[in-house]
């Protein structure tokens, strides 16, 4: 691949020092927590892109139908002749961009799995032959250096991820992504919309088990990785609605009273019956909301579109001082 270029920026080791960091300070704490991160090994990654096809779960292809509606205005609005996406995975959803941007010289694709990365660029590479790819082997959350590449930019930020996040780490994240634009560029994110607990609560808990075994799949990771004795099913499944906070708690409750062995730690990792690892927030947004807190970082909301139900938005900001021009929010 003649126009594909790949830049590492993860040390070969952080990834394990990072596992064994958040599970000694994450199950050694009350309550006990672990980052959601470690959910997507291969095999998690493979359940996670079955919860998306299932049907209580409604953010991606809520979000698919506004790319597929939205793309060419996104593209008028931003001009954008690079490409930045965060997280960037498969790069499915992107390809509706891509295909709608008709000046696009460079698509910047920054993920931690390198396997995500060359898979993608491959697949886009055959269908737009005159497309630069320069990927990040890299973590959105730290420092980031994007390559030299032409303006103006339009870094993405889709799946709702930014809901992962807490307001700390939000204000963090979204300071860090303001330091990456230059005027005339753009951030296009992705976010969850408020909406009734019973739809909420179905998306992260199906009929069918796939996001029990999603969440219990951390445990495995840990087994694996760690040398620990986990069993998956002495844990069961919780999800449920935070109303203070308006976002959804994955949680895995311990069945009974047991302990767990982690090898790698030399640490025995007590549980009452009943006692509950949080495993993942997920964020829900109001515009009002999600514009106060970018203009918190120095970024301006200036479009909005939303799906036909409502349910899901994207969000189209600029750093504050010259750059798009202010636009009413549009809705889907």
């Amino acid at each position: 691949m003649s126009d594909f270029e790949l830049t590492r920026t993860l040390d070969e080791h952080a990834s394990e020092v990072a596992l064994r960091a958040d599970v000694l300070h994450g199950l050694t704490r009350s309550p006990k927590v672990l980052p959601p991160k470690w959910f997507y090994d291969a095999r998690g990654s493979e359940l996670f892109e079955e919860i998306t096809r299932l049907p209580e779960y409604y953010p991606t292809r809520a979000e698919r139908e506004i790319l597929l509606e939205r793309a060419r205005e996104i593209a008028s609005e931003s001009g954008a002749r690079t490409l930045v996406e965060l997280g960037s995975g498969s790069s499915e959803k992107t390809r509706h961009l891509i295909e709608a941007l008709p000046a696009l010289d460079t698509y910047v694709p920054v993920d931690v799995s390198e396997s995500a990365l060359a898979g993608a660029a491959d697949t886009l590479l055959a269908e737009h032959p005159g497309l630069r790819v320069h990927a990040l082997l890299a973590d959105f959350t730290g420092p980031l250096q994007l390559p030299e590449t032409p303006g103006p930019r339009l870094v993405v930020f889709l799946g709702g991820t930014i809901g992962n996040l807490r307001p700390p780490e939000r204000a963090e994240f979204l300071h860090a992504v303001r330091a990456m634009l230059s005027p005339g560029d753009a951030l296009l994110m992705g976010t969850d919309l408020v909406k009734e607990e019973s739809v909420l609560v179905a998306a992260y808990d199906d009929a069918q088990g796939v996001t029990a075994e999603f969440n219990r799949n951390v445990l495995a990771v840990i087994n694996r990785e760690l040398d620990a004795d986990f069993r998956p099913d002495d844990f069961e499944h919780v999800a449920l609605w935070n109303r203070e906070q308006e976002w959804i708690e994955m949680r895995l409750r311990a069945r009974s009273e047991l302990s767990v062995k982690i090898r790698a730690l030399n640490l025995v990792v007590p549980f009452a019956a009943g006692e509950e690892i949080l495993t993942e927030v997920s964020a829900k947004f109001r515009q009002d909301g999600l514009r106060s807190e970018l203009a918190a970082a120095g970024l301006e909301l200036v479009q909005w579109w939303t799906d036909a139900a409502g349910r899901f938005a994207l969000s189209l900001s600029v750093a504050d001082g010259p750059g798009l021009r202010p636009a009413e929010p549009a809705a889907g």
